[in-house]
């Protein structure tokens, strides 16, 4: 193989004129956050909510959180990312599909509730995990102080389980950047995107996937250091130990 390396390829115009390779890639790094993120705060709130459910005594009310978990979690990303992009438009009313479908970005609003519901059914088995790693006298001493049973919840479970859970919560999100990547499938140029654009009109596919691989690590290291950083700063003495947050798949 006689491959042409040419790393000066990043300073050239790309051919839409939106400025040098470099500047492209940046922009697909912009997305790639904005996705990453917005999903992963909606991911958080609904994955709490849900696996706060799944430990609730009401039965009806953990088997419904049951039932979003086995929902969402076994649907492959891909799969849920054409169903809400594809699919949900026309089972809705003709003017709601259409004002979807001629949406401004709006595969990019597809991706983050994709990526927001996929990931808060591991979010929500992680929180259900962490409360119920917890022993019960804690939530017994709740009730003791005349607590009310959201209010154990809000003020002695939950920041607890949150304490426990920070090393997997930091795993998934990662995982959630970096499965921003299957968006491209739906028109989202996001980091992936761009550099697979930059290797089409180029043929520098070393350096495209080179920059782009730089690039998710650079991100991923410094969530992951953030995270620690957030871990030994919530960490309860004598309970929560200083713990090590990994960039796990």
């Amino acid at each position: 193989m006689n491959y042409h390396w040419n790393w000066g390829i990043f300073w050239e115009l790309s051919p839409d004129a939106s400025g040098t390779y470099l500047q492209t890639l940046f922009a697909g790094l912009q997305w790639t956050l904005a996705t990453g993120i917005t999903a992963w705060v909606f991911a958080l709130l609904f994955g709490a909510a849900v696996g706060t459910m799944r430990t609730a005594p009401v039965r009806w009310v953990a088997r419904c959180g049951d039932a979003y978990v086995e929902l969402f979690r076994n649907i492959p990303l891909l799969v849920q990312m054409f169903l809400w992009f594809f699919v949900v438009p026309e089972l809705l009313p003709k003017d709601i599909g259409d004002w979807l479908k001629q949406l401004p970005n709006s595969s990019f609003y597809t991706a983050v509730v994709a990526l927001a519901f996929f990931t808060s059914a591991r979010v929500a088995e992680q929180v259900r995990a962490g409360i119920q790693s917890l022993p019960r006298g804690q939530q017994m001493a709740g009730t003791a102080l005349g607590l009310t049973l959201p209010q154990t919840y809000r003020y002695v479970l939950l920041p607890m389980a949150f304490r426990i859970i920070l090393p997997p919560l930091t795993s998934e999100f990662l995982n959630i950047i970096k499965n921003s990547a299957v968006a491209l499938t739906i028109g989202l140029v996001e980091l992936t995107a761009r550099a697979r654009s930059m290797q089409e009109f180029s043929f520098q596919v070393f350096e495209a996937f080179t920059a782009a691989t730089i690039l998710y690590l650079v991100v991923n290291a410094l969530v992951v250091l953030g995270m620690r950083w957030v871990e030994v700063r919530v960490a309860v003495p004598g309970y929560v130990g200083k713990t090590s947050t990994g960039a796990g798949s």
